[in-house]
């Protein structure tokens, strides 16, 4: 059971200004501000507006020398507690409380910062930080050092699925008895001068052919590749008898998930269909009973009528009553935070009864040809939504929740 949402993205900060922004169909791209981009092929992604690290921990822990994801993830567990009602310091000292956080460029920010310190000041110079801070398990080090409990610290790294792959594990400890709370979720903050041009010269991320708001246009046939972002997404999971124990409230369950690699070179996308079936299964649902498909599409031609095809294999002519939506115009593609992303934006579309709309998608690309919500958010009564993911190496995630705010 989710009982707690916190969140850091470019088109919002904290559960209210996110949902706002998604419904409205609002997106948070726009200039690089995080460093100076004019000598860039792009220029635009998605950055986390007013983010101040000192807003959400003290001075004396140095946060200035942290990655940035790594205080965004901080940041987004202390909303996810807060709104969950749980404070961890009120707990008793032996309270088993796991830490599962998803992460895939880690701290690129400062490897980077610490090689420029190198070039300039020379060996002798370099932080003694860079060792501590750029850890891949830094972020989620940090939370449970701080938490004051009993905690086990794991770090989930599969590219955009890490996010998604770390509540799996966080739910499977749950449901095996290890543990009655957990906190899990990922994070990402990828804006950084060597990331950027690299994911520019992979074709990973607009160059700008449209004004920022308008570059990351997922399955339109304007789009020419996604956007790049930052951002966190963290949650607080229990179990039932535990959340209800406290009169906790219960955004959605956790009922089925699978993660596949591709692992046809023929058929270069199949993993997600299976992840799909999979999640689907384990999740003793069929496909007439999905009445919302969260999906990847991060607004790169070939990856959206990729998407599009494996929904097709799955749900068949139920494809075509279908609602399915990409916050990604939105958000940008924030990778390790994507999936924590979609899952809150799925909670909160289970609470207000309305479905996001595909920012920014106009005219259906080439092999688009679902329904993807556009325009404007829609009205409806929703009990069991599927959430995709996709990652570059060819990983895929996929989850169903279920709505339990009616009980």
């Amino acid at each position: 059971m989710v009982t707690g949402m916190g969140v850091l993205a470019p088109n919002g900060t904290g559960l209210k200004a996110f949902w706002r922004s998604l419904v409205a169909g609002e997106s948070g791209i726009g200039p690089i501000t995080l460093f100076d981009a004019t000598e860039h092929e792009t220029r635009i992604a998605g950055e986390v507006k007013g983010f101040d690290p000192l807003d959400y921990m003290p001075a004396q822990w140095k946060p200035k020398r942290m990655a940035r994801h790594t205080q965004l993830a901080y940041a987004a567990t202390q909303m996810a507690l807060k709104d969950a009602g749980f404070d961890p310091a009120t707990q008793s000292a032996s309270l088993l409380l796991p830490v599962c956080i998803g992460v895939s460029t880690s701290a690129l920010d400062v490897i980077e910062k610490g090689f420029q310190e190198l070039q300039v000041r020379g060996p002798r110079r370099v932080n003694s930080g860079v060792v501590s801070n750029c850890q891949p398990q830094a972020a989620a080090t940090l939370i449970a050092q701080k938490l004051g409990v009993e905690t086990l610290a794991t770090t989930i790294s599969s590219a955009c699925p890490s996010g998604i792959d770390a509540i799996a594990m966080a739910a499977a400890r749950i449901n095996a008895g290890d543990a009655e709370i957990a906190i899990a979720g990922g994070a990402d903050a990828p804006v950084t001068p060597l990331t950027v041009a690299s994911f520019a010269s992979a074709g990973l991320t607009s160059v700008g052919r449209f004004a920022p708001a308008h570059s990351s246009r997922p399955y339109d046939e304007g789009s020419a590749s996604g956007v790049l972002a930052e951002g966190a997404g963290i949650i607080v999971l229990e179990n039932l008898d535990h959340a209800r124990a406290r009169g906790a409230k219960v955004y959605l369950e956790i009922t089925g998930y699978s993660a596949q690699m591709d692992s046809k070179p023929q058929d270069p996308f199949s993993g997600l269909e299976q992840t799909m079936r999979l999640s689907l299964a384990n999740a003793c649902r069929t496909v007439k009973e999905i009445d919302y498909l969260c999906s990847y599409g991060p607004g790169d031609p070939e990856l959206d009528a990729a998407e599009v095809l494996m929904i097709r294999r799955v749900f068949g002519s139920q494809a075509d009553r279908l609602p399915v939506s990409s916050i990604k115009g939105a958000t940008g593609n924030p990778l390790a935070a994507a999936g924590p992303l979609q899952l809150i934006s799925c909670a909160l579309a289970f609470r207000h009864g309305m479905i996001p709309p595909t920012a920014n998608h106009e005219v259906p690309n080439r092999g688009c040809d679902l329904d993807f919500v556009p325009r404007r958010a829609r009205k409806s009564d929703l009990n069991c939504a599927l959430i995709n993911v996709r990652g570059l190496g060819g990983g895929n995630s996929s989850m169903v929740v279920e709505n339990l705010c009616r009980e």
